[in-house]
């Protein structure tokens, strides 16, 4: 992993998962971006099950953008999930959701979402949103890392 941060993003839509990488590529080069692409891959990575049990190709993340409304397991339970393992209540979750229902803010911040954004519609908002992402929480996972003996 080096200075790279991990990303895993868990995003059921193909053409979304293509504009939040195009977006954050656009705002950065030095993250390594990890998909998945349900509730049940979500888990499988972050415990390291099946597939995702090698570390070098399946990196741990620093950082997990979190959709709430896919097939399945859905966003919340995968952070209801999250915030019940002991080893991960310090993971950043940040909810990247088309809704804007106030029920599903609340109700994602109750769970333990570091924070709650709604996708854009167009690709310079979107890019601009990765930006403003990727400033606030890597810089803070970058710190952590040089701070740690």
């Amino acid at each position: 992993m080096g200075d790279k941060a991990v990303i895993l993003l868990v995003e059921d839509s193909e053409d979304d998962v293509l504009l939040i990488r195009s977006a954050l590529s656009k705002a950065t080069t030095a993250n390594d971006l990890h998909v998945v692409h349900s509730g049940d891959e979500a888990i499988s990575y972050l415990s390291g099950g099946n597939i995702y049990s090698d570390r070098i190709d399946h990196p741990f993340p620093d950082l997990v953008l979190l959709d709430l409304y896919m097939p399945g397991i859905s966003g919340f339970e995968v952070l209801r999930w999250i915030r019940r393992c002991p080893r991960l209540e310090t993971l950043k979750v940040v909810v990247l959701t088309g809704s804007k229902q106030f029920s599903d803010v609340n109700e994602a911040y109750r769970l333990g979402a570091t924070s709650f954004l709604v996708k854009p519609a167009d690709f310079q908002h979107l890019a601009a949103l990765g930006k403003s992402l990727l400033e606030q929480w890597l810089r803070e996972i970058a710190w952590k890392r040089a701070a740690a003996p």
